[in-house]
């Protein structure tokens, strides 16, 4: 039998199968995602939860015409299948090839990008506010995880939709999931409504109406059944409140019913919300038994789910050590944003269950919900990642430093984040944070410089982060017990007269690369860890810039406002004048990719070093006829 699949080169070829050639069409496509994904890794559950849900939009709307928003946009893998990219599908997350989430510039069918959570209701409202003052008549639908409503963004833009727009379509994807399993009271308020046995009943009874009949008839039919059960089980439902009209939820997986419903949400006079129960990892087991690892991960094997270990990461080595502190000190907090996988709190959290928390996908509440327990003499440790972060500076200012509260920011992926690209990629962390007012910053070179870093800034009086990169650690052997370092003060680990080569935490591989090259060839190289990019070490920086003819910085974040940037500041202030040759990120969007080729290709290499050293340095045969 020929595939379904091979003959979809875009949302009009979808509108000709029956229901019973959509159905077998949604079993291909999570066959294909399940064999395709094993090769190059990315988002594997989320998608296998969304297929019929995106068969059904693309089925009775319009793209690009109407416009489909996803939350975090990591589920759109059916989407870009249905809209013209099932061909080049195989190089998703690989360099050059689609990217893993929504992206204006791959497709028109994209009219958002996105990789971070909260964002499809305020964008799709801004959409829909832009379509009525122009007297446009097109769809605006936001599908967002029941995740999306942890995150107090979600809650500002639904108390501005029923009062700035009459048409707007929002599902909410209840999975019950985001990376780990949803908290708080709106995922316990979601649960009652789905778990509620007489609302169940009168569902049930709804949907085999919309099945038998279709159409306007019966879905108004179900939406009776569904106020008359919300008038019983509750005096008023969130959503209403918020002027949207609320329905379901409803099987997310029945394409009859879903395609019906949303025929008859296009016409709808008023904002209307359709709530949507989707199974993650649907139709691959091993990601339905181990949904947070199939929620994004790399290469594995199709039949058995299983991946190759990395080995300990830094993100283990950091909730390793963690527990350790905290089992010395009982005023240790660990806070998480939803992400307890990925920053490996759920390490920590067997320990210290009291004394761990996890806000939801809050990252501004999460900071300054630590600020308020700082304040009563806690110390709260956030781990969040470097690009996650970046959504609560104001509270890091306004909340923790500016009251100089001791706060501790672990961050997880800084620097590029490779597979997953610009919307994950921790590269500005040192820019927008180095510029606070009391902040400690460091960067640790291995696994027991992290260690030791955490414990110095656990011991700090005031605010402190901690970068470190994705992936495994350097491997080198832990020390007994942390140590605390010297605040402010670099290691140096070879001394040296013509060039200082100063490697910022992940970066020293390459800056003992270069620092070897440069006495292969006869230059004289200093190798300094500088460890703290806030406060730099000014006494090291004078020592050097008095003897050497340059300084070169590696560091994995972007070059303006970097720790290069900190370093010729520096030098400026003692009024030194000497060469800095800063190897980082240039000032642009870095794609995904390799990390290796990405750095390649953007000059993040020794190679590039090297070249900008040459008309810097005095060749060696002048320099010993100068001397002589």
């Amino acid at each position: 039998m020929e595939a379904l699949l091979d003959a979809i080169y875009s949302p009009a070829d979808l509108k000709r199968l029956s229901y019973a050639q959509m159905a077998r069409l949604a079993e291909e496509i999570r066959a294909f995602l399940i064999q395709t994904l094993a090769k190059t890794g990315g988002h594997l559950g989320p998608n296998l939860g969304v297929v019929e849900l995106t068969l059904a939009m693309h089925y009775v709307f319009n793209t690009p015409k109407d416009k489909f928003l996803f939350d975090v946009s990591h589920q759109a893998y059916t989407h870009k299948l249905l809209t013209g990219r099932r061909e080049q599908f195989g190089t998703i997350r690989q360099p050059g090839g689609l990217n893993g989430f929504m992206l204006r510039t791959e497709s028109e069918h994209d009219c958002y990008g996105a990789g971070h959570a909260g964002t499809a209701l305020s964008a799709a409202l801004g959409m829909a506010v832009a379509r009525d003052l122009a007297g446009g008549d097109e769809h605006v639908v936001a599908v967002a995880g029941d995740a999306a409503f942890t995150n107090g963004i979600s809650f500002e833009a639904l108390n501005n939709i029923a009062e700035q727009t009459r048409r707007l379509i929002v599902v909410l994807n209840d999975n019950e999931w985001s990376i780990d399993r949803n908290v708080g009271a709106i995922a316990r308020y979601f649960h009652r409504i789905v778990t509620n046995e007489r609302y169940q009943n009168l569902h049930s009874s709804a949907q085999r109406i919309v099945q038998r009949l279709g159409g306007k008839t019966a879905v108004n039919v179900m939406k009776r059944a569904e106020e008359a059960a919300k008038s019983i089980l509750w005096p008023s439902v969130l959503f209403e409140e918020f002027g949207l009209e609320y329905f379901g939820p409803i099987d997310g997986h029945n394409l009859p019913l879903l395609i019906e419903t949303f025929k008859f949400l296009k016409n709808a006079e008023r904002p209307v919300l359709l709530h949507v129960l989707t199974q993650k990892g649907r139709g691959f087991q091993p990601a339905m038994d181990l949904t947070k690892k199939f929620h994004g991960l790399g290469p594995y094997d199709p039949e058995t789910g299983k991946t190759k270990s990395a080995g300990q990461t830094y993100s283990e080595a950091f909730a390793n050590t963690l527990v350790e502190l905290a089992n010395k000190d009982e005023r240790v907090v660990a806070i998480t944003a939803a992400m307890p996988n990925g920053t490996a709190l759920d390490l920590f959290r067997p320990h210290h269950p009291k004394r761990y928390f996890d806000v939801g996908i809050a990252e501004e509440h999460a900071v300054i919900f630590a600020a308020g327990m700082a304040t009563r003499g806690f110390r709260p440790v956030c781990a969040i990642y470097s690009t996650f972060l970046q959504r609560a500076f104001d509270p890091i200012v306004h909340d923790v430093a500016l009251q100089d509260l001791p706060v501790l920011f672990c961050m997880d992926r800084a620097g590029l984040s490779g597979d997953d690209g610009p919307t994950h990629h921790g590269l500005f962390d040192i820019a927008y944070l180095r510029s606070i007012p009391a902040m400690t910053l460091m960067a640790p070179k291995d696994e027991d410089e992290l260690a030791d870093m955490m414990k110095t800034a656990l011991d700090l009086p005031g605010p402190s982060a901690i970068r470190y990169p994705r992936g495994a650690v350097a491997g080198v052997t832990r020390k007994p017990e942390p140590q605390s370092i010297p605040v402010g003060k670099a290691q140096i680990l070879a001394d040296g007269s013509d060039v200082a080569v100063l490697g910022l935490g992940a970066m020293m591989p390459l800056a003992e690369e270069l620092a070897a090259r440069l006495d292969c060839d006869g230059y004289s190289a200093a190798l300094i860890n500088p460890r703290f990019v806030k406060p730099l070490d000014r006494e090291m920086l004078a020592k050097y810039a008095r003897r050497v003819a340059a300084f070169v910085t590696f560091e994995d974040h972007v070059k303006t406002g970097g720790f290069g940037s900190a370093v010729v500041e520096t030098l400026e202030e003692m009024d030194l004048h000497v060469p800095v040759v800063r190897i980082g990120w240039p000032d642009q969007f870095i794609e995904h990719g390799k990390v290796d080729a990405l750095r390649r290709k953007h000059g993040v290499s020794v190679e590039e070093a090297w070249a900008q050293l040459q008309p810097l340095l005095v060749p060696r045969k002048h320099r010993t006829l100068a001397a002589s």
